[in-house]
């Protein structure tokens, strides 16, 4: 199933405004038009976590490491680091 998810996302045309702003959040250029593997592989290099991992995940699994990630900056940030 995650590969026909994949196909038929790479045959999905997005209109500037769906790439160009998320809930609010302006998006660089450069992300405007990378492919859902490019952006895993950010993920992973971000994160300095193993090639392939995050790309593999389920989509709920990569919303939970997302979400997971953003509460440890906030962490972070209201210790002052």
């Amino acid at each position: 199933m995650g590969t026909l998810y994949v196909w038929l996302d790479r045959r999905v045309e997005y209109t500037e405004e769906e790439v160009s702003v998320v809930l609010g959040v302006p998006i660089d250029d450069d992300l405007k038009i990378s492919s859902r593997y490019e952006l895993c592989r950010r993920v992973e290099e971000t994160f300095g976590i193993p090639k392939e991992s995050f790309w593999q995940l389920q989509s709920t699994q990569k919303i939970r490491f997302a979400v997971q990630q953003a509460r440890n900056l906030q962490k972070e940030v209201a210790n002052g680091r």
